[in-house]
């Protein structure tokens, strides 16, 4: 056992000491990335506010971002309410096609839909195309939050609006989506966090108007560079963690209002 809790220590130090260093390299006055640090300094990050380029890059990225988690989550929740309330033929088999993005190589993904889209379309890579490959990314991981919401809310609730009058789409509209906001809040933030950090997806699906991952690895192979890159990458590693703890909040607040036992999350 305690071998065990040794090796879980020295992995996690082995995954997170990179993303550790980050802030300190970010705040360090030299522009070598080494050791020893050469003073502490605020002009790398006021550098992030004079480059247009990157400006036009996270534009492009937050509106991917968020037109991917939404329509994640939209098709998440069609997905999610059929398996909960609905039987039909071959539903697992149609459920399980759908969460294989989770186990397929990014890359493969990547190439693939490049030749669908550029080859078999005929359509023009641009901002549309990167939306088009992440909300597919982001799907299973929806579907996977969603699942738990949907079939933790009691049907009988659903039932007892219907007997009372109501259509189904009020029902749905006034009882059941108030009941799993929480969990559509918690996949709309996780799929946001996923886009807007996804790199092989959107380099080859991006046309002239490059995300914020695909224009920092371009910019990494210039080494005046890499400071900012590091000031941008704490920015964005503090944003993912502000980003996941709120999703987990709102995920357990909705275990909380159906009543049923946490057994762990992603926090």
């Amino acid at each position: 056992m305690r071998g065990l809790k040794l090796y879980a220590i020295g992995y996690l130090i082995f995954l997170y000491a990179p993303i550790a260093l980050l802030p300190l390299f970010a705040f360090n006055d030299g522009t070598v990335i080494a050791f020893p640090l050469q003073g502490f300094t605020w002009k790398w990050f006021a550098g992030l506010a004079t480059t247009p380029a990157l400006h036009d890059a996270v534009i492009n990225s937050l509106l991917i971002a968020a037109t991917s988690a939404i329509l994640a989550t939209l098709l998440g929740i069609c997905a999610a309410r059929a398996n909960a309330r609905y039987r039909f033929p071959f539903k697992t088999g149609i459920l399980g096609f759908i969460m294989v993005p989770l186990v397929l190589p990014e890359i493969i993904v990547g190439v693939s839909l490049l030749v669908v889209i550029a080859n078999i379309f005929s359509m023009r890579l641009s901002l549309w195309t990167v939306v088009l490959g992440h909300t597919l990314i982001c799907m299973p991981f929806a579907i996977a939050i969603l699942n738990s919401a949907f079939d933790n809310l009691d049907a009988s609730l659903e039932e007892a609006a219907v007997d009372l009058g109501e259509t189904p789409w009020n029902t749905f509209r006034l009882v059941t989506l108030p009941l799993v906001m929480p969990g559509i809040v918690s996949s709309l933030l996780i799929s946001f966090t996923i886009s807007l950090d996804e790199f092989i997806i959107a380099f080859f699906l991006t046309g002239a108007e490059p995300t914020m991952p695909v224009y920092i690895w371009a910019q990494l192979r210039f080494p005046n560079s890499l400071p900012i890159i590091m000031a941008l990458g704490t920015i964005l590693v503090a944003l993912s963690i502000v980003l996941l703890t709120v999703a987990e909040i709102f995920r357990r607040r909705g275990l909380a209002r159906a009543g049923v036992r946490d057994t762990g999350g992603f926090l």
